[in-house]
């Protein structure tokens, strides 16, 4: 598929992962200029109407949808046996990625991502629209920090008639719904589910249900309660613990209402921006798939909205005494950190070095400043790109703040791309994140065939800011030997074929016809281009002929005295006219002898006496 063009616009440049239904390609529109991600239907699932339909709700479900948390959807389309989505291309990775590379994340990283999922799925839900397939492969994270939901390749409206299937599920199985696991209706609940489960990893870095099969995994999570977050990781607070719960509860009735509460939930958790790790995607048995629905399993009573920790049983009054100091204790806490505290109007720091933003924020109370470094095309190095809370707005100080700090322009390696087609040369620029500078310079060349690349501007190795431009230098081939055209006026179709061959000229065989007084039928009246006239090798001149009638026959008379010397002499008389130049007369005189001789001719002519080679005597006739 690489280097496939696919509606004649989307230009397919590499390969960037895959799920169990699609193939996913990183591409460019050819139209806007402008990279763009390409899922590609899997040719095992072409033929089965099912799975078409399935592939194109998604993009019937994301058109619905406009939000910065979700991926957008450009085009959908059929080349033959192919079908594929067209969509927004995000800068980044995914967050199964960052977890394996990075272990467990910060609580206010976990929030904050959650968060923004939350507020994503919140306009889904709200647009009747159940993702149902919530995992970490499907969380894209930019290079900014901002998280995107995508795949809404089996998301369905939300209505028991389509979200109910009987005897087979779809989905991830790790982050499946009890109630998607017995084959029930999955609703905005389930998303919800879905979502506690990627808190937890995010977390702990582990998922809170393992199986060596997927079904073994979806008995899980309807009959067993997992070990706490903080039992895996202890910086994990209780108040996310608290949160993800309360989200992976089993019961629907006991989790989030809807995905806007569990959003105000996790708003005083966010934090720090994360950074991009780049790391590449994988595929396992418990990648979204279609498995048996787990039935007639008796589930186990209702879990609380906390994880169950096995301790020593303690008398119920001193039970009772350190709850009371602890939740005094938090509510004192609680208010001195998050009630207590002054608000006030963010300053604008945002093309400020990171050092006098830093100073300016401190200055107003602000301590928990957190930074992520990105690569920007107009932002100097070390300044602020941007903020979060932004300017202007009423905020407590005991907020946190994140700074987005520019690392100045992102460089790439030039390739090598002398000896390539043009449009391999822009497929090998595309995949280095480098295009083509319009228009390409067109060279001659003995070394290069048309139509490859001969030269480049900058030279292979060289460094050249991200998504600039890069000249090519194509070849038009050998450089042609220029020709001078003989003048054919005059000539017949034949002689001046032949004249041309003699220059390796060719003759036009759209040959015009004209009637004319002053040619003889057959003879060329005009030529284009004209005689002298400089064209390369191989070129075709075109030719006008004459029709008739032509010139009428006129007579001229000659008379000469031949030499009285002794001696016999030739006499020839020669006649230049319409027809070209001809020997009119030709005879051997005695010496002293008169010669008189009448000559045809056409047209304007010259008529010209020699005697013994030598010009005698010369008239011309109009």
């Amino acid at each position: 598929m690489i280097g496939k063009l696919l509606g004649n616009r989307y230009e397919i440049l590499e390969q960037l992962g895959g799920g169990g239904m699609a193939i996913v390609y990183k591409g460019r529109d050819t139209f806007l200029n402008r990279l763009v991600t390409i899922k590609v239907l899997r040719p095992e699932f072409t033929c089965d109407e099912d799975f078409v339909k399935r592939f194109r709700r998604e993009a019937q479900a994301v058109a619905s949808l406009s939000h910065p948390n979700i991926v957008s959807i450009y085009d959908v389309g059929r080349e033959n046996e192919v079908h594929y989505l067209v969509m927004e291309y995000v800068e980044g990775d995914n967050l199964k990625n960052l977890i394996r590379s990075q272990g467990a994340l910060p609580p206010e990283r976990v929030a904050q991502i959650a968060r923004q999922v939350s507020e994503a799925l919140q306009h889904a839900h709200d647009n009747n629209i159940v993702h149902r397939d919530i995992k970490p492969q499907n969380i894209l994270i930019t290079v900014a920090g901002r998280a995107k939901l995508t795949d809404f390749g089996i998301a369905r409206e939300a209505t028991t008639a389509t979200l109910t299937q009987t005897d087979t599920i779809v989905g991830s199985v790790h982050y499946l719904s009890p109630e998607q696991a017995r084959g029930e209706t999955a609703g905005p609940r389930s998303d919800l589910y879905s979502l506690g489960i990627v808190m937890y990893e995010m977390a702990t870095s582990v998922l809170p249900f393992q199986g060596d099969t997927p079904i073994g995994v979806a008995l899980k999570h309807i009959q067993e309660v997992p070990a706490p977050p903080s039992s895996l990781n202890a910086s994990v607070p209780s108040g996310l613990e608290k949160v993800i719960a309360r989200a992976m509860a089993k019961n629907t009735m006991d989790r989030y209402e809807s995905a806007r509460v569990l959003s105000a939930d996790l708003e005083g958790l966010s934090g720090q921006v994360f950074q991009d790790t780049g790391a590449g995607s994988k595929l396992d048995e418990f990648a979204t798939r279609v498995i048996p629905t787990v039935k007639n399993i008796e589930e186990i009573a209702r879990p609380s909205e906390r994880f169950p920790v096995t301790r020593k049983r303690r008398p119920v009054w001193l039970w009772a005494a350190l709850l009371a100091v602890v939740l005094t204790a938090a509510a004192f806490a609680a208010f001195e950190l998050y009630v207590n505290v002054p608000e006030i109007k963010m300053p604008n720091v945002e093309g400020s070095t990171y050092d006098q933003a830093q100073e300016i924020l401190q200055a107003q109370g602000f301590k928990n400043i957190h930074v992520s470094r990105n690569y920007h095309p107009t932002v100097a190095q070390g300044r602020v790109i941007s903020q979060d809370p932004p300017p202007e707005t009423m905020v407590k100080v005991s907020r946190n703040v994140t700074l987005t700090v520019s690392q100045g322009l992102e460089y790439r390696t030039v390739p090598e791309v002398i000896g390539l087609t043009r449009s391999e040369a822009r497929i090998k620029l595309s995949q280095h994140e480098l295009n083509e500078a319009e228009p390409p310079q067109e060279m001659y060349s003995n070394d290069y065939p048309e139509g490859l690349v001969i030269d480049q501007s900058p030279k292979p190795n060289a460094s050249q800011v991200k998504g600039s431009g890069v000249t090519l230098y194509i070849s038009k081939g050998p450089q042609p030997v220029i020709r001078q055209i003989p003048d054919l006026i005059g000539l017949t179709v034949d002689k001046a074929r032949a004249e041309l061959e003699k220059v390796k000229l060719k003759l036009d065989e759209n040959v015009i016809r004209a009637t004319s007084a002053d040619y003889l039928q057959g003879q060329i009246i005009s030529q284009n281009p004209v005689g002298g006239t400089e064209v390369e090798e191989g070129s075709a001149v075109r030719v006008t002929i004459s029709n008739g009638p032509g010139p009428k026959k006129r007579l001229a008379m000659v008379d000469a005295r031949i030499p009285d010397d002794k001696k016999e002499h030739e006499f020839k008389i020669m006649v230049k006219d319409v027809r070209g130049s001809s020997e009119a007369y030709s005879k051997k005189y005695p010496p002293g002898e008169k010669v008189v001789k009448e000559v045809p001719y056409y047209g304007k002519a010259v008529v010209q006496a020699y005697i013994d080679e030598k010009l005698a005597g010369e008239q011309t006739f109009d």
